[in-house]
């Protein structure tokens, strides 16, 4: 079977969905790796490294997609490298499908299986294929790293002969992994940290990592528990507003990574908030993608107030640290297509009742099977067809062959052959009919009765 690794092509991803690393171990599944050409630049990764690995490279996308049964991708291909992906095949990447309606729905009309890690489920035997956990952690100590370098002042405390410099203070919107790394990240360079989150198992957390927890407790945010906050009602928000603006007005750098699962990022840093901070303060925004934490963060860009506060608003903060983020991401696709790997049949067998699975299936079979987006879907497209055969002449009518004379042709469903591990699910009728007798039905008599 042939697995491709295509180039990325989204403006400003540098991330690549397979390493030299991965490559080696998935070439011992039997897998034949194409990798497009240039695939791994962004990531200071040379075509010649993959080769080393025993990947083939391809000049171009249609050129790895042929023939291939399974596609590697960091985002989902755009529309036209899909139209080159083989009807059938399975696409592994992070789909973006709940930001656009209209996704799904067109993998399943190409009949492409669609494998959306960032619906993954927070399990704990899906924590070594989990996506979004390795790229946040990345993103929560990149965003400290620029947002000291975009701070005038220093980050620790300073004891010099001239004088004393304080250390600068920073607070930590939302205690997810991101915000945990950018939590201990500006520890470990000498700033006074605090932190808020809406989730009560957040606040030990934070207090464990030498911060300060900010925040509203009641009733409202005793209810929330996993691992992502859900939306608030309006008169948290006000309550958390009026905490929010006293304590952004008193810091140095606003981290905001504050994310909703499969929806617009909450607005928690208003336009007033950041009126009121000191010139030459900073925020960083990782929920840029979403829309963005703060009110004035115009996603994509790097802006500065009239009052003189910058805000860093970049989309896809893991690609900003583009070597390690490919790294683990790529080890993340290793790990989930091993886990569902048929070592007879050299392919991967996605059992539709195990949780990951379930989680992560998109499309399947030329239908959108996710409950998610399934509802607002139309019907399964067909699968494509070939050329319809001329019809053999009707066969004249004699009594049925008795069952079990030939072997059942295996059913496939839609083009390409059929797994081994479906075919083995396909039995035999058994010699005898399991019908009434009322007549006298022939009898073939078995091989081990033959020629006694």
């Amino acid at each position: 079977m042939r697995l491709a690794v295509l180039k990325e092509r989204r403006e400003g991803e540098t991330r690549v969905a397979a390493v030299p690393e991965t490559v080696k171990k998935l070439a011992s599944l039997g897998l034949e790796i194409a990798v497009e050409a240039g695939a791994g630049a962004g990531a200071s990764i040379q075509d010649a490294d993959y080769t080393a690995a025993g990947a083939t490279m391809a000049p171009n996308a249609e050129a790895a997609l042929a023939g291939a049964g399974i596609v590697f991708a960091v985002q989902a291909p755009d529309p036209a490298t899909r139209a080159h992906i083989p009807a059938g095949a399975l696409l592994v990447c992070t789909s973006g499908a709940a930001n656009d309606p209209s996704l799904a729905p067109d993998f399943a009309a190409r009949h492409i299986d669609l494998a959306a890690l960032e619906w993954l489920p927070r399990i704990t035997r899906a924590q070594s294929m989990d996506i979004l956990s390795s790229q946040a952690n990345l993103a929560g100590y990149r965003a400290v790293i620029e947002g000291a370098a975009a701070f005038d002042r220093g980050f620790p405390m300073m004891m010099t002969a001239a004088g004393t410099v304080p250390p600068a203070r920073v607070f930590v919107i939302g205690a997810g992994v991101a915000g945990l790394q950018a939590i201990a990240t500006a520890r470990r360079l000498g700033a006074r940290v605090s932190a808020t989150d809406v989730r009560p198992a957040a606040k030990e957390e934070i207090r464990s990592l030498g911060a300060e927890f900010v925040g509203v407790e009641d009733e409202e945010t005793a209810k929330q528990t996993g691992a992502y906050a859900q939306e608030m009602s309006a008169d948290f928000r006000r309550k958390q507003a009026e905490l929010m603006a006293a304590t952004v007005a008193k810091n140095d750098l606003v981290i905001c990574t504050a994310l909703v699962a499969g929806g617009k990022a909450p607005v928690i840093v208003t336009n007033a908030m950041v009126a009121a901070m000191r010139p030459g303060s900073v925020i960083v925004d990782i929920a840029a993608d979403g829309g963005g934490n703060c009110e004035a963060t115009k996603p994509g860009e790097l802006t500065t107030t009239e009052n003189g506060v910058k805000i860093l608003g970049y989309r896809n903060w893991p690609g900003r640290i583009p070597v390690a983020a490919s790294a683990l991401y790529a080890r993340n696709l290793l790990t989930f297509l091993t886990t569902f790997w048929d070592k007879e049949a050299k392919a991967p067998k996605l059992p539709e009742e195990d949780p990951i699975v379930a989680g992560v299936m998109l499309t399947r079979g030329g239908a959108v099977v996710h409950p998610k987006f399934a509802a607002a879907a139309p019907p399964a497209a067909p699968a494509p067809q070939a050329a319809p055969e001329t019809a053999p002449p009707p066969a004249p009518e004699t009594e049925p062959a008795p069952a079990g004379d030939a072997d059942p042709e295996p059913i496939t469903d839609g083009p390409g052959p059929v797994l081994e591990a479906e075919a083995e699910k396909i039995q035999p009728l058994p010699d005898e009919p399991s019908g009434p007798k009322s007549k006298k039905p022939r009898r073939k008599k078995p091989q081990s009765e033959a020629g006694t």
